[in-house]
């Protein structure tokens, strides 16, 4: 009899001992793979159990929730959602997250675990601290200008600081209203598919995400690249650019929308956009300068984030001279999104150093207490400061006495350059209207901002475009909102 109990109690131990394995086996070893499984609803259902943090602009949100009495109970909202869409993205409970709502997702949805009082504790414990807020770079009248500015013309605005590197404005047109994707439903599954079967693509962030040719816009790079490699040695100097051009190895010629472009100086051709003589510039300079000189301006760099992932801009790394040629006035296969050529002039404008272009402050607890500060870091050496002082007045040039006189602000110093991105079958299609600048205020010790902006379906004939009547209003509207700002 004792020996038939022992043996129960040895059974019961073992049955014991298989339930604490099988419990540990679950909650631990198998305990991501469940918590992944489409099947389980819980980590949902816990996920908008309570309010998502909020993403700021100026100290505001541009964000919120609202308790939708579901299961999974708070849906985002945003406040003037379509002109902030290329900052926050979406936060949909059905097609995930993008742009910041993306790249802060743990902080929003007060999950990280810098957000915890003790490190480790929410893996340790599950412990939810509740949400944090992400505080952006952005300027409200700036995002505003730009958004105005565009009036639902497809294209994009860039703004960023030179001293820093913030990206005081991103605003990409037509764009969306990221709410209406929030929760879930019929109307939630419509609104996604005919957002992303219209035409003008109001999903794309053109800002970041699209690149196009830089056309004119791009010589400011083949400049600084002559000037640094001491082809040009100074910029009132003969160049030598024979009008017409012929492209190197072809029977091709370069046509000009200027005047007077043969053997003009380096000067002139910035002014008024001679396509001869920069093209037979980057020839000169060669394939590895032109390489070096891109790269200085982060061109081919696969790895931008801001925090959200940026398209690479392109220049080939192999071709052959008359594709050289075409490259270096931004045609050819040369493309660059908005953000880069805001990081353009902004390396002229900081005297040839570029900063890493930064879209979030900083990230906070749900009481405003720091938790992570980012700051101010350097990118890329894009020229010498020489080259770049020798752009500034170059460009200012362009601004006062040549293309882009509309651009021009009273009280303030601007430079800027226009430009026009040919495309379609045999460039059939209307031009792209490109303008980047910087501005200054008289007596600041540094610009305030670099815009850049693109314009695609403008309705103005080529010559306005090339003289600055589409994208520079545009630029000036986003420095004068900057200009505001810096002197409040």
């Amino acid at each position: 009899m004792i020996r038939c109990i022992r043996h129960a109690a040895v059974f019961c131990l073992l049955l014991l001992v298989a339930l604490l394995v099988n419990a540990a086996r679950v909650q631990v070893v198998q305990s991501d793979r469940l918590d992944s499984n489409p099947a389980n609803r819980r980590l949902a259902i816990t996920r908008y159990a309570e309010p998502r943090g909020n993403i700021l602009v100026d100290g505001k949100p541009v964000t919120g929730s609202r308790d939708s009495g579901q299961q999974l109970r708070y849906e985002r909202t945003y406040v003037r959602g379509p002109m902030y869409a290329p900052v926050t993205g979406y936060a949909s409970q059905t097609y995930g997250t993008s742009m910041i709502e993306h790249a802060e997702d743990g902080t929003l949805a007060g999950t990280s675990d810098l957000l915890a009082p003790l490190p480790l504790l929410h893996d340790l414990t599950r412990f939810r601290p509740g949400a944090g807020h992400v505080v952006t770079t952005i300027r409200a009248s700036m995002q505003k200008a730009a958004y105005d500015g565009l009036g639902g013309r497809r294209g994009a605005v860039a703004a960023i600081e030179p001293g820093t590197g913030r990206i005081l404005a991103l605003v990409s047109s037509p764009s969306y209203d990221p709410g209406v994707l929030s929760g879930t439903g019929e109307e939630v599954t419509g609104a996604w598919e005919r957002l992303n079967g219209l035409m003008s693509q109001p999903m794309l962030n053109r800002a970041i995400r699209q690149t196009y040719p830089p056309g004119s816009t791009f010589k400011i790079v083949t400049a600084a690249a002559a000037l640094d490699a001491g082809v040009v040695d100074h910029v009132d100097a003969p160049t030598g650019a024979p009008d017409p051009y012929i492209l190197p190895g072809t029977r091709t010629r370069l046509p000009n929308e200027a005047d007077r472009c043969r053997n003009a100086s380096l000067a002139y051709a910035i002014q008024w956009s001679c396509n001869t003589v920069m093209a037979h510039l980057g020839v000169k300079i060669g394939l590895a300068g032109m390489l070096k000189a891109v790269g200085g301006f982060g061109f081919n760099d696969r790895t931008l984030r801001i925090p959200s992932p940026v398209s690479p801009s392109n220049f080939d790394t192999d071709m052959s001279d008359d594709q050289l040629a075409l490259s270096s006035i931004g045609q050819f296969d040369t493309t660059a999104t908005p953000l880069q050529m805001a990081m353009v002039s902004a390396a002229v404008a900081g005297g040839g150093h570029l900063k890493y272009p930064y879209l979030v402050e900083r990230v906070t607890r749900s009481d405003g207490d720091t938790i992570a500060h980012y700051g101010r870091r350097p990118y890329r050496q894009a020229m010498y400061p020489a080259t770049a002082h020798q752009l500034q007045r170059l460009m200012v040039r362009v601004v006062e006495e040549g293309t882009g006189s509309n651009a021009a602000i009273k009280g303030a110093t601007v430079g800027g350059k226009t430009g026009t991105a040919q495309h379609g079958v045999g460039n059939s299609g209307t031009p792209y209207a490109w303008f980047i600048s910087w501005a200054q205020a008289h007596g600041a010790p540094q610009a305030a901002v670099a815009v850049a902006v693109v314009v695609e379906d403008t309705s103005v004939n080529r010559a306005d475009i090339s003289g600055g009547g589409s994208a520079a209003p545009i630029a000036r509207a986003v420095m004068e909102a900057a200009l505001r700002t810096s002197r409040s």
